[in-house]
């Protein structure tokens, strides 16, 4: 056995690590050493880098999860790395060669990196795994939502699960029911008759189970005895919002609940911004019913277009606010129409493919993930700050300038804190 992780991370125990892997079923008795290796280093990685990081999508494209953490262990230089990345065929189908920017972008997600890298946080992950009852999946797994290798570089490393996993085989067959959290009667008369008529033609429903219409589709589709697939923005066990923890644990019984994030991990504005892709490509089409003027929805109809799903509105009164960002995308994207489960269901027969060009992101990642890692009231240290928001202290830094200047953050002798307060829960 030659696990990168137990040699030079820590100095772990091999035994102990396969153990801990065993019981998430990550590895079985015909696994290879190679094969733990590299599921334990993707474990480490879902801990390491946040969602959707592109770095550090091309480094395990390039690497293998294994390699790329080794690379981090032994602390090589950009230049070393980026060498390294252009002898695998993984490189080589990424076009990669020496390029200055590149290193830059390699040192960059370095600095990003390191403060996470923790080898007893990761066997940490594992064990609360193992406490709930989750089923750790790879992309080798035969469950793994196919779906989710659209998003190329941007693809999680790996999903936690909690319930029954052999449904994700149905996401083929799938359309996600997002909409607003602040529901209107309307909304939710209109999302329960969706959802029911929809699992009633064998579709699985699948939500963000958010309040409002994410936790209405959720709720019909198990009432209609059909399945439903819950992607949350932070760890399986800690179900959020603590609203929905029972309608959560009804899903764990007949459904499935997902994440790509380790236990433990807390749901931020970033990170639900980046479930959200998940949403989108992990089905086979999205509808979107009732969503405001920049309501988080937007987010997930975004990256459904841009993946080529095909994306279906709902409309509703001209006079509700709660529609206005149904009627935005209705009159500023190619979305279609529909208002009955049956028109939802025809959106699965279309052949969408993707727009030229990604949307541009309407607010700057990296405030966000600053101010998400910022406390009301606890003055934080900027490299506390870095280790919470997966950024370098330098990137960490500059920003906590800006927002100083805004007026968004407070800074003293003591370190950091937010000025003013936002809910998480309004990227998802």
């Amino acid at each position: 056995m030659n696990l990168t992780a137990t040699t030079l991370f820590g100095g772990l125990n091999e035994a102990d690590v396969l153990t801990r892997l065993r019981a998430v079923s990550a590895v079985t008795g015909d696994s290879t050493a190679e094969d733990a290796a590299e599921v334990f280093a993707r474990v480490a990685f879902s801990g390491i880098a946040e969602p959707g990081d592109r770095m550090a999508g091309m480094l395990l494209t390039a690497l293998g999860a294994n390699g790329a953490l080794d690379a981090l262990i032994r602390r090589c230089d950009p230049e070393r790395i980026m060498g390294l990345m252009g002898q695998t065929a993984g490189g080589a189908a990424l076009g990669i060669a020496f390029d200055e920017e590149l290193v830059q972008l390699i040192s960059a997600g370095l600095e990003r990196w390191a403060p996470r890298l923790n080898a007893r946080e990761a066997v940490a992950h594992l064990e609360r795994a193992a406490r709930f009852d989750t089923v750790l999946l790879t992309p080798a797994h035969a469950f793994w939502p196919q779906g989710l290798d659209d998003l190329g570089l941007h693809a999680p490393h790996v999903l936690w699960a909690r319930g029954t996993p052999e449904l994700l085989a149905t996401l083929p067959r799938s359309i996600a029911v997002v909409g607003a959290r602040a529901s209107t009667g309307y909304g939710e008369h209109v999302t329960m008759e969706a959802a029911a008529g929809l699992v009633d033609r064998g579709v699985t429903v699948v939500s963000g189970a958010a309040y409002g219409i994410d936790g209405m589709a959720h709720r019909s589709a198990l009432a209609s005895g059909g399945n439903t697939v819950a992607f949350l923005a932070g760890g399986v066990d800690r179900f959020y919002p603590s609203g929905h923890d029972a309608l959560l644990h009804r899903i764990v019984a007949s459904g499935v609940v997902l994440s790509e994030l380790p236990c433990g991990a807390s749901p931020t504005k970033w990170r639900f911004l980046q479930r959200n892709r998940l949403i989108a490509a992990a089905s086979a089409a999205t509808v979107v019913i009732e969503a405001g003027w920049r309501s988080g929805s937007l987010n997930t109809a975004g990256h459904a277009s841009a993946l080529g799903r095909p994306l279906g509105v709902v409309p509703g009164p001209v006079t509700s606010a709660s529609s206005a960002g149904c009627h935005r995308l209705l009159r500023e994207t190619d979305a279609i129409l529909v208002t009955t489960a049956a028109e939802m269901f025809e959106l699965l027969s279309l052949d969408i493919a993707p727009p030229a060009r990604e949307r541009d992101e309407q607010e700057d990642p990296e405030e966000r993930r600053v101010m998400d890692a910022l406390s009301l009231r606890t003055p934080r240290s900027a490299e506390d700050i870095a280790r919470r928001a997966g950024l370098s202290v330098m990137q960490v830094q500059s920003v906590l300038g800006l927002c100083e200047l805004t007026g968004r953050a407070v800074g003293g002798d003591k370190g950091w804190r937010r000025h003013g307060g936002s809910d998480p829960q309004k990227g998802g």
